[in-house]
């Protein structure tokens, strides 16, 4: 039986964003398997208190009073030597006691940076990345690892990212982060996005096809950090501290960029609790997707969202009477399938490619449990990222009590 015209551009769009989506995620995979896990060779490379290295922990901080305590807490119990180490937590203009709470760390060698008293220059459109700023300028360290307030470290954290720069001369370090859930679904559901993408990150970081990281967990010296002039040029994007840092510095030492991969280093989060605070963190994200000078990470972005779109309109499409059905021809049989059926089949498909890549990354965060969820989620999922990414163009969002465009 012929194909019509409309059912020829189907398959044929079809089959190309799926087969260049396939390829894609089946790249990542492989990627993901040929990073070598970071384990220090002797008991004293993990605690490297001959080497000296001094590190300065930056923590930014805007109405964290329900997580800053147990943040410090982790961070103030490494067994890295508290005389190589300080923290400096940056106060974002909180109005509850964040900065009351920080102040009690003081004897642990802990800081605290006044957003206010330092910047006075007005209205900003990235508070983040000025407090970072800020924090760099004062900090005394050769290496400026970056944190959340809302993020608990393993103990020994500092020792194996010391360990790991001193091995690598690195100059940026990407370090894995992961959502600790509950059994709700919208939990689960963000800690499978977010293991998917930590996956991506540790893959294309390591084959050096793009800039991925998250500043939840990082590591720059400060060195790089100045030879780049920080965030000059990219300050007005609201997002990105972490992102188009990264990619600065991998325009000038693309052989110091790094990721570690052990999970000594794995930081540990909250996912967000409602689902607009879900959304509004997305979009920030998303924000930033056209500001990416790694056109290679741009041209990512527009496949993942063609292939979502796609995933998207095709059973919408179905729900149209008039709508033609798509053939299939064998040698002796021809099977027809409604749209509806075609798009079942991609679906599987899509959750299958998927799911190769993210079993190995989910033992790597010890959540193999939560894929049980995966094909559920698929739906919401492509949902979601066709929203989040037309927002985060088009759109604004709200963060941390701020609306931003």
């Amino acid at each position: 039986m012929p194909y019509s015209i409309m059912q020829l551009i189907i398959l044929s769009v079809s089959f190309v964003l799926f087969a260049a989506y396939a390829a894609l995620i089946l790249y990542y995979a492989a990627s993901w398997a040929g990073i070598p896990a970071f384990e220090p060779r002797k008991k004293e490379e993990a605690t490297p208190a001959a080497v000296q290295l001094t590190i300065s922990i930056i923590i930014p901080a805007r109405n964290e009073e329900q997580n800053i305590a147990a943040c410090l807490e982790a961070v103030c119990s490494q067994l890295y030597p508290a005389h190589l180490f300080e923290v400096l937590v940056v106060d974002d203009h909180s109005t509850d006691n964040t900065a009351a709470i920080v102040r009690r760390y003081a004897e642990h060698n802990v800081r605290l940076i006044s957003l206010k008293d330092e910047w006075n220059g007005g209205h900003l459109n990235a508070y983040k990345k000025k407090a970072i700023e800020v924090a760099v300028a004062v900090a005394s360290g050769e290496l400026m690892i970056a944190t959340d307030a809302d993020c608990i470290v393993n103990k020994n954290w500092l020792s194996t990212i010391a360990a790991f720069y001193q091995k690598n001369n690195a100059a940026f370090i990407a370090m894995p982060v992961t959502y600790d859930c509950g059994s709700n679904f919208l939990e689960i559901f963000q800690a499978l996005d977010f293991m998917t993408l930590q996956g991506i990150t540790g893959a294309s970081v390591y084959k050096k096809i793009h800039s991925m990281c998250n500043g939840a967990n990082l590591a720059y010296t400060k060195k790089a950090f100045e030879e780049v002039n920080g965030f000059k040029d990219i300050d007005n994007i609201a997002s990105g501290d972490d992102m188009l840092l990264m990619h600065k510095i991998y325009n000038q030492q693309p052989d110091k960029v790094f990721f570690l991969k052990s999970k000594e280093v794995i930081v540990h989060t909250a996912p967000m609790k409602t689902i607009r605070n879900f959304f509004n963190q997305r979009i920030r994200w998303a924000s930033k997707a056209d500001k990416f000078e790694d056109k290679r990470i741009f041209a990512v972005l527009v496949l993942v969202y063609l292939f979502n779109v796609l995933m998207l309109v095709l059973p919408v499409a179905s729900l149209f009477k008039n709508f033609p059905f798509v053939f299939v021809s064998g040698n002796d049989h021809q099977f027809h399938l409604s749209l509806f059926q075609f798009w079942l089949l991609l679906l599987l498909g899509k959750t299958f490619i998927e799911l190769i890549f993210l079993y190995p990354v989910a033992r790597f965060f010890n959540q193999s449990a939560l894929l049980w969820l995966f094909p559920v989620a698929q739906p919401f999922h492509i949902v979601y990222t066709v929203i989040a990414g037309w927002l985060g163009k088009f759109g604004s969002y709200e963060w941390k009590e701020r609306k931003v465009k």
